[in-house]
């Protein structure tokens, strides 16, 4: 990332950015700031973007090859395309494009076989973005109470880090409940998590797909009504959720290894790759590969407009329910 953040210091681009993996707030604060530099002095006149794998390459060739309007550059931002994982004549297209363009591809899988990802990690910049290491989630964590003008002892931002896991979305998303909640004095204390923050959620997003495995919808449905009601959105929600079974997916295909093993290969504390596990039993591989693709499918049509995210979370939780996978 050091590449990446000398290009948007410099202001000295690379025609071809692919910032892709699991850590969605990661990159969408690099997909902000490479687009602020790219377009530096200009507006979105010169910004185009494109999302969904029903993304027509015609369009964004027509794109690419207009000229920028009183700008270095033109941006297009292409997200979740499914370009990585597939055939296409994009790469093909690409060697000829224009100097004055600049594409930025963010996507959450790849197959580094793929001809596009090859072209694009030889003439452009590549930049896995995952789970963080614990000290990286510290500084992280650091930096946003510097800011906040707070104080945090290390036990607590362990406690913390313990209840939200290692996803950066969600823990900014604590952080800010937090800085809030403590408006007016200048330490923030476990009390507080306690109050306010996913040590809640956490506990609450595991008991719900308990509840929901075992057949109880009423009981998942009734925590989940519970959970909007602490004002987590449902988008949140869907995002823990899909973790959670991605965890849980983890968990299954790691066969037999120690906690600890597991613990150190999920990036989990140990006490909870022991719940991943047993929780994990219940499934079968391709019963939790299904229900993956089901959040996946949630989330797309909430962002295409096609339905709301809490009536799509209530539909996952149901299905599970009556074993509908």
């Amino acid at each position: 990332m050091q590449r990446l953040d000398k290009d948007i210091k410099d202001k000295v681009f690379h025609r071809f950015y692919l910032l892709y993996g699991e850590e969605d707030y990661l990159k969408k604060i690099y997909k902000n700031s490479l687009k602020k530099a790219v377009l530096y002095g200009s507006d979105d006149i010169n910004y185009s973007y494109f999302e969904g794998k029903d993304t027509d390459i015609h369009r964004i060739k027509e794109t690419v090859e207009t000229l920028p309007f009183f700008s270095d550059y033109r941006l297009a931002v292409i997200e979740d395309s499914g370009f990585f994982k597939s055939s296409n004549g994009l790469s093909d297209y690409l060697k000829d494009m224009p100097q004055t363009s600049v594409i930025i591809f963010i996507e959450k899988e790849i197959d580094k076989r793929n001809k596009l990802y090859k072209f694009v990690n030889k003439n452009g910049l590549v930049v896995e973005m995952g789970q963080m290491g614990i000290k990286d989630l510290r500084n992280f964590i650091a930096l946003i109470l510097k800011k906040n003008n707070k104080q945090m002892k290390e036990t607590t931002a362990g406690y913390l880090l313990q209840q939200a896991g290692s996803s950066l979305y969600n823990l900014a998303n604590e952080m800010d409940k937090l800085v809030s909640y403590t408006y007016g004095r200048e330490e923030i204390t476990i009390k507080d998590i306690d109050a306010v923050c996913c040590v809640q959620v956490t506990g609450r997003i595991f008991q719900m797909i308990d509840y929901a495995v075992t057949g109880n919808a009423n009981e998942a449905l009734k925590l989940y009504k519970s959970l909007l009601e602490l004002r987590e959105s449902p988008m949140s929600i869907l995002y823990l959720v899909t973790r959670q079974f991605n965890l849980l997916l983890q968990a299954k295909a790691a066969g037999s290894i120690t906690k600890s093993e597991l613990a150190a290969r999920m990036k989990v504390q140990p006490f909870a790759a022991g719940k991943y596990l047993n929780q994990a039993a219940r499934f079968k591989d391709s019963q939790l590969k299904v229900i993956l693709n089901e959040c996946i499918e949630t989330e797309y049509k909430f962002k295409r407009g096609l339905i709301d995210a809490q009536t799509g979370m209530e539909i996952i939780l149901l299905k599970v329910a009556r074993q509908k996978f």
